[in-house]
């Protein structure tokens, strides 16, 4: 962005929503790097800053799916829920939405949320942005928004926003599932912000500026920290491992599988509603995890439960990490070499008519509980063209194995629109 366009931008908060996309899509915070002499100490915070932003990948906000389904996993999640305040209107709604778009658009560039920041407004207002990522690169920030059935139509049957009609017929609150134990406080919510980047306080700082900027139309519900994700998608990425020391998502949907992402993730066109087509379903679950009593459990009995080999990811039936178990195969006793009731085969898509999910989880570690032990698991999040996928899968494992070492304990759903369009916003379909 130019000087002019700067000042213009500033002086009209419409003009600046409207021009933000052709930042999104190709220009980064190194297009505006201040001019300073060589050899000076600003030019060499400047060279410094430079280097620092060449290492960070930068995604465009917008495009034809949201970033942060496909993108290659970062590092560090913090995710949020918010609900509509009372008393809020479909223009409320409508002006949320757009000002997030703006506001991420720019983050995810590695900029301030809005033209003035954290350090270029009037000394006698507060600042536009809180300034905590003040210096830091983009670190492959992304920002992706969710919308909950209860947006549509609330718990008590109101159309408080006129999107009734507009509700996705399989978007509803998920059926209850065996090992429940579900808190409502931390559980769905209208509004969703998933954002994700390589540094954890470039993602706090994304949730922080949101929250702040929903004030007096959305309050945050709740909020979850991540890291360490428990998947991968891309095929460069090596296969991750959770808290248990598995490893985690190995036959997970990668980026460059259009195919199964077409069958599996994305809302087609022919589906319904048409506004939809092109996003998604993101089902969110915080699984905690009885840490010291696996921690106790003997090497063969973890593997026996997981079904697959604790050092490589192999499957017990033989082979490497990717090769497709084979749940016949027995040993010399007859018994299965793969368990009928572990966690792999249960999950497989073979044994659930092809469906597939594409995931996308995080570790978690909030401190201890009140026994001392660790208040810890995993916070999975999984993409799916159906809600009926992650039904489907949940079902088939009520009889894992490691069904003895989890609880559920939070979850939620919300329908994940397509990307924003150049000058539009995520979610313009809603009110067009």
């Amino acid at each position: 962005m130019s000087t002019e366009e700067s000042t213009e931008a500033a002086a009209s908060p419409s003009l600046s929503r409207r021009s933000l996309f052709g930042l999104a899509a190709g220009v980064g915070a190194a297009g505006l790097a201040l001019g300073a002499g060589a050899g000076s100490a600003a030019g060499v915070a400047v060279a410094r800053a430079r280097a620092a932003e060449a290492a960070s990948p930068v995604y465009p906000f917008a495009g034809e799916h949201q970033a942060g389904i496909t993108t290659p996993m970062q590092d560090h999640l913090h995710f949020a829920a918010f609900d509509m305040m009372a008393g809020t209107t479909r223009d409320d709604l409508q002006s949320l939405l757009q000002d997030w778009s703006y506001a991420a658009a720019r983050m995810t560039q590695g900029l301030d949320v809005s033209v003035t920041g954290a350090v270029g407004g009037s000394p006698e207002a507060p600042p536009d942005d809180t300034g905590e990522a003040l210096g830091l690169p983009a670190s492959g920030l992304t920002v992706t928004f969710g919308f909950g059935p209860t947006l549509f139509t609330s718990e008590d049957g109101a159309d408080r926003y006129g999107l009734a009609s507009l509700l996705p017929s399989g978007l509803a609150k998920l059926p209850a599932f065996l090992g429940d134990d579900l808190v409502p406080e931390a559980s769905n919510g209208d509004l969703c912000i998933q954002a994700c980047a390589d540094d954890p306080q470039v993602a706090i700082h994304a949730i922080r500026n949101l929250s702040r900027i929903a004030f007096g139309r959305a309050r945050l519900r709740w909020s979850q920290l991540g890291f360490g994700q428990t998947s991968k998608t891309s095929a460069a990425q090596t296969t991750p491992r959770n808290l248990f020391g598995f490893k985690d998502g190995t036959a997970n949907i990668l980026s460059d599988d259009t195919a199964a992402l077409d069958d599996h993730v994305w809302v087609g066109a022919g589906d319904e509603p048409a506004w939809l087509a092109g996003g998604s379903y993101l089902v969110a679950r915080k699984v905690a995890m009885l840490i010291e009593t696996w921690d106790r459990v003997r090497l063969s009995e973890q593997q026996r439960i997981i079904g697959r080999d604790k050092s490589e990811g192999a499957p017990l039936s033989g082979g490497q990490e990717t090769t497709a178990p084979d749940f016949r195969k027995e040993d010399a006793a007859g018994a299965p070499t793969i368990d009928r009731a572990s966690h792999v085969r249960l999950a497989h898509p073979d044994l659930n008519g092809g469906v597939r999910i594409l995931r996308r989880g995080y570790n978690y570690v909030d401190g201890n509980t009140g026994l001392g032990r660790l208040d810890a698991g995993l916070f999975f999040l999984s993409y799916q063209r159906s809600p009926d996928q992650f039904v489907t899968l949940q079902r088939a494992l009520s009889t894992d194995l490691m069904s003895e070492y989890v609880r559920h304990i939070a979850s939620g759903i919300w329908a994940i629109p397509r990307g924003a369009k150049a000058g539009s916003y995520v979610g313009a379909e809603l009110f067009t």
